[in-house]
């Protein structure tokens, strides 16, 4: 059956290359977006908590075909320079060293046959297979074992690294039990956690985790929800609200009823979009692994001609040494710290970014959101908590406050609107010996009743205006959100309700300004409750009374002159204006499965901080690639030079291609330790 090369959406080529053969020895298929079947075999190793190729094989079986030839290797240098041996020589000798290239060279010149068998021919395979044999060939045995020796090495540390930054990812967010208790009847019993129907009741002791998502029925208890937010603060939940898969049971025995299959829980669907993430490449990523796939073709041409055209030039040109000349550059120009290092060091800041509870969907909104200069926010619910409380009741002097309040309060409980709760909050519970009938909605105005054969309206001033009611204060003095009222086609009053902000939105505000971000706030609530809270946090530009269109208008202006714009929002009614944006992030918070699926990068506990904390992550991630980038191009540029001019050895080779990797890949993996 004939061979094809599997892509993802960018084209970039997904098989056959040696980034598939490390993430499969990790047992990291997934995070190859389209692995080949055969490849799946072991998938359920990303559901089962372990990593079956490292932790059941051992890190000591990776290492050991690495050993085996260091051992022979040792002693026939041993036997060549120190302890001189008479039968060690001629096809013995050869022999030896023959027996300590095949652990660590077969693997690899399978690896380049495959490659070639499948069309890929130039591949790292190849380079270090040409190298090493090509030393052989011109009897410089120890190094031609050498280089392959540190090449293995160098992949098996590259394998424990990506195994490494999956396992890390899976630790914080994969924290589902395998089993839970069910209590029927009375008694309980112990299932799979997917074998859990909707309705089951779970019991749930201190210390342990829930596994699906739920309805608390115990009174109340407290949660420890680090897994789903990045926040190790307790959570106290009371009787009726919703209690997610991952979250902790802090102190008592809790009973929680079953609301979400399995499979369909908010845990699951964090996992499945951090696994997913790596699919959206970012454009470094995509550019090196273009650059890498022209490149390597070049370097072997330019070998050959290194090898060759001395000939017509140089007038003692000895074959052998040209030859090795050739082969250090072939060894030194290998891509694998650019091809393994750099993606490696996208996946290492969305896992640190999944650490604090923010999800970024794919490395190119990494550095999208290091390159921001404008952040363009959402008022209610971003800025602030999003739940109104009354501030002041105003009424004319011939007006009883009690009275009017609950005929108010009795209106707005045909109401879902955040306002009738802060009324009933303010008010007390509805009176229902209020007689008041023909209650309606006016879109955009308010609501309209009957009291004893008498008009009753409460609403916004339009609503007056509407009605022909005059009023004696001006509305636009007002800096709350208000309530107006009339009876009986007399101005009563008026009732206002403010939303309070977030204790950590000041501090946003200072830490973007401190990141050269710009902060605009765009909302359709009144334009001087807008303005009262761009001033408080010193937000630079405010707008109010917007519609969604007007929204997408602003953020345009912005983007007409240039420069980059994230916009924070609920990610769902925002939407044209997400899309708009550059960057799309939604304050997600436990609740809105949509608000994932639309934005670009999910806050997950609402806290506006983590939005100058996205950007810098975004920044340092980008800042450690560029590193890595710029270490394998200067020194692989000086040691090809010296090595093009017979002034490196394949030592300075070996330190060029597989000392440059290590040390890329460390680097890499020091985002993952990064306090934000």
């Amino acid at each position: 059956m004939e061979h094809k090369h599997i892509y993802d959406a960018q084209g970039k080529q997904l098989c056959c290359t040696q980034t598939e053969k490390i993430y499969n020895q990790a047992g990291a298929q997934r995070l190859i977006q389209g692995a080949p079947a055969q490849d799946q075999a072991h998938s359920h190793s990303d559901d089962d908590g372990h990593d079956h190729s490292v932790a059941e094989g051992g890190t000591l079986k990776l290492f050991l075909p690495a050993i085996i030839s260091f051992v022979l290797l040792i002693v026939a240098i041993a036997m060549d320079n120190w302890l001189p041996q008479e039968w060690f020589k001629g096809w013995i000798r050869i022999i030896w060293y023959v027996l300590a290239y095949i652990p660590v060279g077969f693997p690899v010149i399978k690896d380049a046959l495959k490659s070639i068998g499948k069309g890929e021919i130039f591949s790292e395979f190849l380079l270090m297979s040409i190298a090493t044999i090509g030393a052989f060939a011109i009897k410089e045995y120890p190094e031609g074992v050498a280089v392959m020796l540190f090449y293995a090495v160098g992949e098996v540390f590259q394998t424990l690294a990506v195994s490494r930054a999956k396992s890390n990812i899976k630790a914080l967010l994969d924290q589902r039990p395998d089993e839970v208790t069910i209590v029927e009847a009375n008694s309980s019993r112990v299932i799979k956690a997917e074998a859990a129907a909707i309705g089951d009741v779970i019991q749930l002791k201190p210390g342990e985790k829930l596994g699906l998502d739920g309805e608390l029925i115990s009174d109340t208890a407290s949660f420890n929800t680090a897994a789903l937010t990045g926040e190790s603060k307790p959570d106290t939940k009371t009787k009726g609200e919703v209690v997610l898969a991952g979250m902790i049971n802090m102190n008592t025995v809790s009973l929680v009823k079953v609301t979400t299959a399995y499979q369909d829980s908010k845990l699951s669907k964090i996992l499945e979009l951090v696994q997913n993430a790596t699919s959206q490449k970012a454009p470094t990523e995509l550019f090196i692994r273009k650059f890498a796939k022209i490149y390597t073709p070049i370097v072997v041409l330019l070998a050959i001609a290194i090898c060759l055209l001395p000939y017509f030039f140089v007038g003692q040109y000895v074959f052998s040494d040209w030859l090795y000349r050739a082969l250090v550059f072939l060894v030194i120009s290998c891509p694998c710290a650019l091809v393994i290092s750099i993606p490696l060091g996208y996946f290492g800041g969305i896992g640190a970014a999944s650490r604090n509870g923010i999800l970024f969907k794919g490395s190119n909104f990494l550095d999208a959101m290091a390159a921001i200069q404008n952040v363009v926010m959402d008022k209610t619910g971003t800025m602030t908590e999003g739940v109104f409380k009354v501030q002041e009741v105003r009424l004319e002097p011939d007006f009883d406050e009690a009275t009017i309040l609950k005929l108010v309060n009795k209106i707005e409980s045909h109401s879902s609107h955040p306002v009738a709760t802060a009324i009933r909050e303010y008010a007390g519970d509805v009176d229902e010996s209020v007689n008041l009938t023909d209650v309606e909605e006016i879109p955009g105005h308010g609501l309209k009743g009957s009291v004893d054969g008498k008009v009753f309206l409460v609403g916004n001033f339009k609503l007056l205006d509407k009605f022909n009611i005059g009023y004696t204060i001006d509305p636009n003095t007002i800096v709350y959100t208000t309530i107006a009222i009339a009876l009986d086609n007399r101005f009563v009053g008026y009732i206002t309700i403010a939303d309070s902000i977030k204790e950590d939105s000041a501090q946003t505000i200072q830490l973007l300004h401190k990141l050269g971000v710009k902060a605009t706030m765009l909302s359709g609530d009144k334009s001087t409750v807008v303005a009262y809270v761009a001033k408080e946090l010193g937000i630079d530009k405010a707008y109010g009374d917007l519609l969604p269109e007007d929204k997408v208008n602003k953020v345009k202006e912005i983007k007409a002159i240039g420069e980059s714009v994230a916009f924070v929002g609920d990610g769902v009614n925002d939407a044209p204006v997400v899309a708009l944006s550059d960057v799309g992030i939604a304050m997600g918070g436990l609740g809105s499965d949509a608000t994932i699926e639309t934005a670009d990068v999910v806050i997950q506990d609402d806290k506006p901080s983590k939005i100058p904390m996205a950007i810098n992550i975004g920044k340092q991630t980008k800042k450690v690639v560029y590193q890595n980038i710029g270490l394998a191009f200067v020194v692989k540029g000086v040691v090809l030079i010296l090595g093009a001019g017979g002034l490196a050895t394949m030592w300075e080779a070996v330190f060029a291609d597989v000392g440059v990797s290590l040390i890329a890949i460390l680097n890499a993996i020091r985002i993952q330790k990064m306090k934000f």
